[in-house]
């Protein structure tokens, strides 16, 4: 998404980052990608990988094969093979690093599965491109209205016009399968171009159309992740997080992606804690399990009627299930706290047992260098001597 899809002011610059259009990715691009390899001559005899990915509206990339051996670098405007017609797109990534991203993406792709790319865009076609952004956000509020009418239960949250101006693209969301058959008829003689429905999850949107998060930071799914995988809410009770639904949603109103971050670790640290549905016995009544610290390895029970709590290690509540197991009841979970002991630290006054001077030097006056060098080495004898005769004729 460049810099033209943001409103204009009255000086005719972009509104939004403030960035005017000079900033280093020229525009505010989903998945923005860094080529570190771009400084990096080839081998001598080495022909260039002729696979080129290439970003187009949003988070939406292709590869596309580069069989006319046209000098590509990142942030060229080209022209590719569509149906119908072509689409024009910005190159993203080119080289040794375009071949990594085909591995890592599709490495089942196939060669004549890619299409080619025609040539570098000209002014003519980019006008033309940027004419048909602008038209989109009015194209989408109409195409909403004609769903309205039709009692239709989805959402249209996208559209993507095709470089030429011949077909759009509509993305939305529904619960279910939608029957829009009509409703590409009325779009079809309402917009006079060729009508393309493509349905998308709740995740996928929110990846398309961008955001912030409750930490402050752009949405991973705009920035770097692909990888949609499913979030559980097991995965919130492993981390002892409270089941707020609100506080755990993204913007896509299901669970947070990255609360699976960091569940692999918490589950390895979870093997060393005992089962927190086993009561604990004692003489003064039974203990119920109440939170767990996983990286304090603390667990804290409670007896049943009282408001305090009790701290234990893992190991200590393993050995009180141990007595159990045998039959033995300890007579408090007290017993087993580890009491650290408090060094308490004295204060006693001071003031008046030292001498505010003791770091104060007694400094002496140096010689002046200067004064000593002259009486060693007179600057001139000469006058000295009519001095030393003219006071000696005096006496």
């Amino acid at each position: 998404m460049g810099c033209e899809s943001c409103g204009t002011s009255s000086g005719g610059t972009p509104r939004g980052c403030k960035n005017n259009g000079n900033c280093s990715s020229g525009g505010c691009n989903k998945l923005e990608v860094y080529d570190w390899l771009a400084n990096i001559a080839l081998p001598a005899g080495q022909q260039a990988y002729d696979i080129v990915e290439v970003r187009f509206k949003n988070s939406r990339k292709n590869f596309h094969r580069n069989t006319s051996n046209l000098s590509l670098h990142a942030g060229d405007i080209v022209v590719v093979e569509s149906s119908p017609g072509y689409d024009i797109g910005v190159v993203s990534v080119v080289g040794e690093l375009a071949r990594i991203q085909v591995l890592k993406k599709e490495p089942n792709l196939k060669p004549f599965d890619i299409r080619k790319i025609l040539r570098i865009a000209n002014q003519t076609e980019i006008d033309l491109w940027i004419k048909g952004r602008s038209l989109e956000k009015d194209l989408m509020y109409k195409s909403r209205t004609l769903a309205l009418n039709l009692k239709m239960q989805m959402k249209i949250s996208d559209v993507e016009y095709q470089g030429d101006l011949t077909k759009a693209t509509f993305y939305y969301t529904a619960e279910g399968r939608i029957d829009f058959r009509q409703l590409i008829k009325d779009m079809a003689d309402e917009f006079k171009v060729r009508i393309e429905m493509r349905q998308i999850g709740s995740r996928q949107e929110a990846a398309r159309l961008g955001g912030i998060g409750s930490c402050g930071r752009e949405l991973c799914c705009t920035t770097w992740l692909t990888d949609f995988r499913s979030v559980s809410t097991s995965a919130a009770r492993y981390q002892q997080l409270s089941l707020n639904p609100q506080k755990l949603a993204g913007q896509c109103g299901k669970l947070k992606c990255c609360l699976n971050y960091e569940l692999d670790m918490y589950l390895d640290a979870i093997k060393s804690f005992p089962k927190t549905e086993t009561k604990l016995q004692t003489e003064k009544g039974e203990a119920f399990h109440f939170k767990t610290d996983v990286f304090k390895r603390l667990l804290w029970y409670g007896y049943r009627g009282e408001t305090g709590l009790i701290a234990l290690s893992p190991e200590r509540v393993k050995e009180i299930i141990k007595l159990n197991k045998e039959g033995v009841s300890p007579k408090d979970l007290l017993e087993f706290v580890k009491i650290e002991k408090i060094v308490e630290l004295g204060y006693s006054n001071v003031v008046g047992q030292d001498s505010l001077t003791r770091f104060e030097k007694n400094f002496k006056k140096k010689p002046n260098s200067n004064q000593n060098r002259n009486q060693k080495f007179p600057r001139n004898p000469s006058k000295n001597k009519l001095n030393n005769s003219s006071k000696e004729n005096n006496a």
